[in-house]
């Protein structure tokens, strides 16, 4: 219908008479806009669960969480406050991304599957996971490596966080030591998520 409209548009023009969108056209085209992928997030990763290949882009315009994971950390309990802030924030905008790593203590023994399992079984996790993955160093995944370059701050430890605005840029890094009850955290991530 829109096509039409602008052709229809297009066509009038050329003769030589003017014709404008009707308002409630205008609004329908607008509305139907997707926000464009920043380059932050042109990339795909495979699901944990299925190793399927999964880009990152179809999180355009949401909060992103980015999360380094292991399964025997002393901060692996931090599954759970994960969880709980996806599932009741998920509906405003939130997304967090969880990347399992060996990278610090051998924390991440297992393979996908393993993986998969203890975090569903354990902690009932159903936010976004991701294949095991190097985070730190120069072999981290690109995901990794750039929000390390955005912020100065690699992952020194398992449950390092990095939070992304709607538009794609870096908002903030946080420590291990960071809970995701943290009034900070949490703070930064309300003013996001009302961000337009």
């Amino acid at each position: 219908m829109a096509k039409t409209k602008a052709l229809l548009s297009a066509l009038l023009i050329g003769i030589g008479i003017a014709y404008t969108v009707p308002l409630a056209v205008a609004a329908q085209v607008d509305t139907n806009v997707t926000p464009a992928c920043s380059g932050l997030l042109q990339k795909s990763f495979l699901r944990l669960q299925d190793e399927k290949p999964q880009n990152l882009c179809q999180y355009s315009g949401k909060v992103v969480l980015v999360v380094n994971t292991a399964s025997y950390c002393g901060f692996t309990s931090q599954y759970e406050g994960l969880e709980k802030l996806y599932a009741t924030e998920s509906a405003k905008g939130l997304v967090v991304l969880g990347f399992p790593s060996n990278d610090f203590g051998k924390q991440e023994p297992g393979d996908s599957k393993q993986i998969a399992d203890f975090c569903y079984n354990t902690y009932g996790v159903k936010f976004p996971m991701f294949e095991k993955s190097v985070v730190s160093g120069a072999a981290a995944n690109p995901l990794f490596k750039e929000l390390t370059a955005a912020t100065g701050k690699a992952p020194q430890w398992n449950f390092h966080k990095y939070l992304i605005g709607r538009n794609g840029q870096v908002i903030a890094s946080y420590s291990s030591n960071t809970s995701p009850d943290d009034p900070k955290l949490v703070a930064d991530m309300q003013r996001a998520l009302n961000a337009k």
